[in-house]
């Protein structure tokens, strides 16, 4: 019987020594109709041939997989856009959809090939390619003028990028349905009056519009009176500072938070704003997004007393080193997570507090795999070490010899022993026991200190075809 799901498989599919020769022959393996392990198929600098093979695979999902391959290049998953399926050229037009390292941008597919898959006749790919977060600008641009609304309403998402005319074409779109239409006035809005006066007059546009319309004053005041939406009007850049005042002593918590937020007040104003800040709130700050990579915002949001505006400005990878080091001492947990996550130069005792203390999350995963999370010393400092979330990054250690890597091949801790499994430097015996273990010959199988023999070998048991 096929060992399809075979721990042993993933592991060797993952394996960075893995020969090419074995590499081909599992890649042609058919899995029981599953195809080859995700692991094969998503390995970064796939040789050609391997390539070549995925392209012609008769396994569907095997094409599938590698179109939604983050670790492929977009000219090499193009190579899939005219491909017999359907599900096959809609995930070529969606794109990845995981990355071994979110931090990593996934390049676009050529400008020529989304144009192919835009004409696409099935609707499923063409709704994939609209719906795709990877692509370039300049394609998205070019959407301005399609025949299909769908197509025009993605060139929306490039509105700073479209020339006057084409923002002119879209406010004034022909189709029935308004949704383009309204959808460009919402962008455009925050310049002209007119066109958020009409919006406030829709329900469905109402709330947006509000909070980044340029209002009318009579507009503001009515809502005012009116007491709805009031957290949308107190974030609103037009505001007049009377009605801003007014809403900053508002009995409605969400309201002052609102208030507290707005570029333009001094430190002293808002630390007079009675709000709170929820423990774990993410930063989430239109201006500070907007500038996220203007040093002048960066500077007023990192440098601020509101743990908001710290949070906003540390998802930034564009601080410049002095506000990196004014937030890497910042006592707010979640500031120092966001740069353990989203700055290349975050400092190594920033990574490790946030891997201390979120230890086994995706935060601290994030951590681990930043380019600057320490290596030297781990071995001495927390080989021994009651908790076996440290034990394991002695294993990272490069002075840690093979001796230390075979003792903790036998941690108590699973996630101790199986970063030593995968490690080259344990001795080739306990290796090779690892392998028989079910919970380490996954890790064991892909470590490439592994002998090749003994990679065919577990490709043998899992019936891959030689």
């Amino acid at each position: 019987m096929v060992a399809f799901h075979s721990s042993a498989l993933d592991g060797v599919a993952a394996n960075p020594a893995l020969p090419t020769p074995l590499l081909l022959r599992l890649i042609a393996f058919d899995g029981g109709g599953h195809g080859p392990p995700f692991q094969a198929l998503h390995r970064p600098g796939l040789p050609e041939p391997a390539v070549a093979a995925v392209l012609t695979h008769p396994v569907l999902n095997a094409r599938v997989l590698f179109a939604m391959s983050g670790q492929a290049e977009p000219e090499q998953r193009a190579r899939l856009a005219n491909d017999p399926s359907p599900k096959v050229r809609a995930a070529v037009a969606n794109g990845p959809e995981w990355t071994h390292d979110p931090r990593t941008k996934v390049r676009p597919l050529p400008d020529a090939v989304c144009g192919r898959l835009l004409e696409d006749p099935e609707p499923s790919v063409r709704s994939a390619l609209l719906h795709s977060p990877h692509l370039a600008p300049s394609f998205l641009a070019s959407l301005a003028r399609h025949p299909d609304p769908a197509a025009r309403r993605a060139a929306l998402r490039v509105w700073d990028e479209l020339t006057a005319d084409g923002r002119a074409t879209l406010l004034d779109d022909p189709d029935p349905d308004p949704e383009v239409r309204r959808s460009a006035a919402l962008r455009a809005c925050p310049h002209d009056a007119r066109l958020t006066a009409a919006l406030l007059h829709d329900p469905a546009t109402l709330p947006e519009a509000l909070r980044r319309g340029l209002l009318d004053r009579a507009d503001a005041e009515r809502f005012l009176a009116e007491g709805v939406h009031l957290a949308e009007l107190a974030g609103n850049p037009s505001l007049p500072a009377d009605l801003v005042d007014r809403l900053a002593v508002d009995p409605d918590d969400g309201v002052r938070l609102a208030v507290s937020l707005r570029p333009e007040l001094t430190e002293a104003r808002r630390a007079a704003i009675d709000f709170t800040v929820a423990p774990h709130a993410q930063g989430d700050v239109d201006w500070v997004a907007a500038g996220i990579a203007d040093q002048e915002v960066l500077r007023r949001a990192a440098a601020s007393a509101h743990p908001l505006l710290r949070r906003a400005a540390a998802r930034s990878p564009h601080l410049p080193s002095d506000l990196l080091r004014l937030l890497a001492e910042d006592a707010d947990v979640v500031v120092r997570t966001h740069l353990a996550v989203y700055h290349p130069d975050t400092p190594e005792e920033v990574l490790m507090s946030v891997y201390a203390r979120l230890g086994g999350t995706f935060s601290a995963w994030m951590a681990t795999g930043h380019p600057r999370f320490p290596r030297e010393g781990l071995a001495a400092r927390y080989a021994d070490h009651p908790d076996g979330i440290y034990r394991q990054l002695a294993v990272r250690d490069p002075a840690a010899g093979p001796d230390l890597i075979e003792r903790l091949s036998h941690d108590p801790d699973v996630w101790t022993r199986q970063a030593a499994a995968r490690d080259p430097r344990l001795p080739l015996p306990r290796l090779l026991e690892a392998l028989a273990l079910p919970e380490l010959a996954s890790s064991a199988s892909a470590n490439p200190a592994l002998p090749p023999g003994e990679m065919a070998v577990v490709m043998d048991e899992a019936g891959v075809p030689a």
